[in-house]
């Protein structure tokens, strides 16, 4: 899609949805989970958090992302652990590859010319571990930044809501989704919406219907909008 046409499809939506942001955060706001990471702007603990989070379940993560930060408060003081210090504190959440990519990110920063977590889309997503839904959520909640945070759920509702009948596992699918998904965030909030749409196809107590009825209004209305062509 040409930059103009993706400028147009934001206006559009933004214009003819924007009653209905609103309700999607209310119903955050009122029925998210209670999590640690979700009571802190720091970028530090939420890329801590969205490392461990990543194929793990959040309740699995609680304790872990804890002790983590009470052994290793700030990135310099993780960037100076021994990495047989960080892989020990990871005990328990499985998939140790994250642990030891945390540390290398660590010290790249810590090493680098900024000695900050990076605050844009762009830079993160070039640190070891961080691909792009990490990098969305990292980015939108943490700084702010419009951009998509497109987790597994997410994913397969797009699909249907859209009718495409792409295969997910395919790169091409994803990248589509990527693009689509970045018309659909708000400048304002962007990480309480990201946060909200994957809380909302995560909960099983929320009203199916009205989630379906409300997304699919939204998207038939973009995808006619931008005109974009899914091959089906």
């Amino acid at each position: 899609m040409c930059a103009k046409r993706l400028i147009a499809s934001r206006v559009k939506w933004n214009h003819r949805t924007r009653d209905i942001l609103p309700p999607l955060l209310a119903w955050f706001a009122r029925n998210q989970r209670d999590f640690p990471w979700r009571r802190t702007r720091d970028p530090y603990a939420i890329w801590l958090s969205e490392m461990m989070l990543q194929q793990t379940r959040a309740g699995s993560v609680i304790a872990c992302f804890q002790r983590f930060l009470r052994r290793f408060p700030t990135l310099d003081s993780l960037a100076a652990a021994s990495r047989e210090e960080v892989l020990k504190l990871w005990s328990g959440l499985g998939y140790y590859r994250r642990a030891g990519q945390l540390h290398e990110a660590s010290r790249r920063i810590a090493g680098g010319r900024e000695k900050q977590i990076p605050s844009t889309y762009k830079e993160l997503i070039k640190l070891p571990g961080v691909g792009r839904y990490t990098a969305g959520a990292i980015a939108s909640i943490a700084f702010g930044e419009a951009v998509p945070a497109l987790d597994g759920n997410v994913m397969r509702v797009l699909t249907r809501l859209l009718a495409m009948p792409d295969d997910l596992a395919r790169q091409a699918t994803r990248n589509k989704l990527q693009r689509i998904a970045a018309t659909l965030v708000p400048e304002k909030n962007p990480g309480d919406y990201n946060q909200a749409m994957m809380e909302r196809m995560f909960q099983a107590t929320f009203d199916v219907s009205h989630l379906f009825t409300m997304t699919y209004v939204c998207f038939s209305h973009l995808r006619v909008a931008t005109n974009i062509r899914y091959g089906i």
